[in-house]
């Protein structure tokens, strides 16, 4: 898959991730705080599947 998530928006999407599942784990917030593994996912992955349906890209990379 093409990488469409970029520098920022991907650490973006790990923090969130990662605040969601530890507020989880802490009890703080619900069960749907795990939803926080898809951005986790989609940080760690750089591919945003809903990205690539509409044809959209945070990625900054230049192409030769």
């Amino acid at each position: 898959m093409k990488v469409n998530v970029g520098t920022v928006d991907r650490t973006l999407r790990i923090l969130a991730g990662l605040v969601l599942i530890g507020l989880t784990l802490n009890h703080t917030i619900g069960i749907w705080g795990w939803i926080g593994v898809v951005p986790l996912l989609t940080g760690i992955f750089k591919v945003c599947p809903a990205y690539s349906i509409f044809g959209a890209s945070t990625c900054t990379l230049k192409k030769n």
